[in-house]
Parts: structure tokens; C-alpha cells; sequence
């Protein structure tokens, strides 16, 4: 199994279901590296050096470590409930959102919602929000007017990874881009 393979694997514990390889998330969504570890032995070929280059070469910065290496997350994109322990920052002015053309008429209805996540998940910059667009086919992208909404009030948090979440954006925040 490659590590892309492993990451995503890895991914799909540490944000979905930990009872895959019968672990539990602390509130934070910890889980102890020596159980994850053991748990993806039952199926998978893993080590402590194979988890910390994943960890290392992670071109999305998924996951952290604790400080001694003995604790594991996903740094955002849970449905599980997790108090991720982010924190409110101020964001830039504009913002952006990448999806795929199917989603389009939804989200002109309702604005974006964080349907099986906790959160919506916004770039920083076009680029970034057009590959992630392309990966739900046809890419669209939405200018989402962050300054407005923080100015009214809504919470924003920057994850370790530098994703911008929030709660939801109202229809009235995008700008769909051509």
C-alpha cells in the first residue's frame, strides 16, 4: 500500500471513524500514535517512521503531532464532533471557496454549509480554492466576502494548516467567479 493510500486511510480514522481500527479520539481529536498504530497493523504495513514521513510530506498538512510524538489529529475536516481547540482569528478581507459545478444550484439556494463536516472550508487565495474545486469536477469558484461577515459578527478560525472555517456563509457573503 503506498502512503497516499496510508494517508487517506489515516485520514479517514483520525476524522471519521476511529472505531475502523478500534480507537477513540479524546474531545480534541488526540488519539494515541502507539493504538493508531496498532490498529492499522491488523491490515496495513506501518511503523512509527512510516506515520512521521506521512506526516512530514503531507502536501495539505493534515495531521500534528503532540510535542513528544506520542498524540496524532487531523488538524480540521472532522464530522465527528472534536473541539479541534482552534482559534477566532480575524480574517482577510476576501476569501475564497472552490466546489464542483454539481454543488453550484445548492449553494446559490443556501449558501455553503458544512453538510458532513463541522465546518466550511475556505482558502486563502484563488489557486488554492480552484484545485480544490477540481477535485468535485468542473471547478467553480465563490469570492466569499469575509470582511462582511466578520463585521456581522461571525466567528472565524484559522487552522494549523492555514484553512479558513466557518460555521456557514450565507448566500449573501458570494460572489460566484466567472
Amino acid at each position: 500500500m503506498s502512503n497516499t493510500d496510508l494517508s487517506r486511510f489515516i485520514s479517514l480514522i483520525l476524522r471519521h471513524k476511529p472505531q475502523t481500527v478500534g480507537i477513540k479520539l479524546d474531545e480534541h481529536g488526540w488519539a494515541k500514535v502507539d493504538e493508531l498504530i496498532a490498529g492499522i497493523q491488523k491490515t496495513r504495513s506501518i511503523n512509527m517512521e512510516i506515520l512521521e514521513e506521512i506526516v512530514r510530506t503531507d502536501n495539505k498538512q493534515r495531521y500534528s503531532f503532540n510535542d513528544d510524538k506520542t498524540l496524532i489529529r487531523a488538524n480540521q475536516g472532522h464530522s465527528i464532533p472534536v473541539d479541534a481547540e482552534l482559534e477566532e482569528k480575524l480574517p482577510p478581507d476576501i476569501l475564497w471557496h472552490g466546489t464542483g459545478e454539481k454543488y453550484v444550484s445548492s449553494i446559490d439556494k443556501q449558501g455553503l454549509i458544512p453538510k458532513s463536516r463541522l465546518y466550511v472550508h475556505l482558502s486563502k487565495d484563488k489557486e488554492t480554492a480552484l484545485t480544490v474545486g477540481k477535485r468535485h469536477g468542473k471547478p467553480v469558484i465563490y469570492k466569499v466576502n469575509a470582511a462582511e461577515m466578520a463585521k456581522d459578527g461571525i466567528k472565524f478560525y484559522l487552522s494549523v494548516n492555514g484553512v479558513w472555517l466557518v460555521k456557514r456563509v450565507s448566500v449573501k457573503y458570494l460572489e460566484k467567479q466567472g
